[in-house]
């Protein structure tokens, strides 16, 4: 039990760090080795500058944590080919990470992208 609230308090530590600032890769080297990761986070800061991530709910079993979480940002980048719309988005996200030696080693997420295209203006989910 005590590995796994470590765990829990080192993603709320990194939640913490990479929100509301660019992200580098030295910054992502600080608390991840997946490079997957490393090339998605840096690919939505293009797109949403300076994005925050809000954790709502945390399960941590071993090495793993799961996090419900948001990302709140800005749309200032070319995404998909929607150009910048300069809205604000706000959407749901859950993500599961692997973590070994205060690193994240591995990670799978699942995010609502028919509310970010709403939200970018892209799409009518009601309607659907």
């Amino acid at each position: 039990m005590v590995q796994e609230n470590e765990n829990k308090k080192f993603v709320l530590k990194y939640f913490k760090a990479i929100s509301h600032v660019e992200k580098t890769e030295k910054l992502c080297d600080e608390f991840m080795t997946d490079q997957n990761l490393k090339e998605h986070i840096i690919f939505f800061d293009s797109i949403f500058p300076g994005y925050e991530l809000i954790a709502e709910e945390m399960m941590s079993e071993g090495n793993r944590v799961m996090v419900r979480a948001r990302i709140k940002g800005i749309h200032k980048g070319n995404f998909n080919g929607i150009h910048p719309t300069n809205k604000k988005v706000d959407f749901p996200f859950v993500i599961n990470y692997t973590i070994e030696n205060e690193k994240i080693t591995q990670h799978w997420m699942i995010a609502d992208q028919m509310i970010l295209m709403e939200q970018l203006g892209v799409a009518n989910v009601e309607a659907q």
